[in-house]
Parts: structure tokens; C-alpha cells; sequence
């Protein structure tokens, strides 16, 4: 069970022992990889009683362009600077360098942690 918490080694590389037990909250989560493909969305608890809606699947973005904001469709994924294969997997990740039928364009928002995607033309 891992969790973000510091290190367990001093500054001098001694070991740090723990003054609590782990709480659930200190716990992470698996990544939501979204793909591209027909819209799915999950939604999930988080802290604080709020809702978080995940984007685990999606085919639309929305492209700002010199003229305004236009709905694009999402045909692939062409770079992804998070990690190589996700680019190969056409995962979207906040960055993400995606072929649109509007253009290429750059992804701004974060789709596995707010369930829709916002990018900025690229070219």
C-alpha cells in the first residue's frame, strides 16, 4: 500500500519510522489513461463529499482557435511528451499532441481528472 507520503530516510540516509498508520486519504489512485473512442465517463468520490468525473474513453474536443472556441472530432493521438507508448496507445494526457479534424492541437485540460478535453491549435 503505497501512499504520497515524505520519505522514509533522513538527509543523512538513516531510516525514518513512521509516527502514525496510513490514513485513506494519503492513499493515490490509479492513473485514468483516457483513449480515444466513443464517450464514456465515470465518475468517482473524492474528498470533501465532491464528485470527480473521469473521462475514460472520449472523441470530442474542444479546440481554441484564432476565431473562437470550435468541437472537434479526435482521430488520434500523435505525441505524447508524459510517456512515448501513450502516444502509441492513444491515451490522452494533459499535453498531449492530438490529430484533429480541425487541426493539430495540444491538449490544456486534464481529461482523467475533469472528463472533457480543451486544447489549443497547435499549427
Amino acid at each position: 500500500m503505497k501512499d504520497h507520503a515524505r520519505s522514509t530516510r533522513t538527509r543523512t540516509g538513516g531510516r525514518r519510522r513512521r509516527s502514525s498508520d496510513r490514513k485513506k486519504h494519503q492513499l493515490g489512485s490509479e492513473p485514468t489513461e483516457t483513449t480515444v473512442g466513443e464517450r464514456r465517463l465515470k465518475t468517482v468520490e473524492a474528498r470533501g463529499g465532491t464528485e470527480k468525473v473521469r473521462a475514460m474513453q472520449t472523441d470530442t474536443a474542444t479546440v481554441a482557435t484564432d476565431d473562437g472556441t470550435v468541437a472537434a472530432t479526435i482521430e488520434s493521438v500523435a505525441e505524447n511528451p508524459a510517456n512515448p507508448n501513450y502516444a502509441r496507445r492513444n491515451i490522452l494526457t494533459k499535453g498531449a499532441v492530438i490529430e484533429t479534424d480541425a487541426g493539430r492541437a495540444r491538449v490544456t485540460s486534464r481529461p482523467g481528472q475533469d472528463g472533457q478535453v480543451n486544447a489549443v491549435l497547435v499549427e
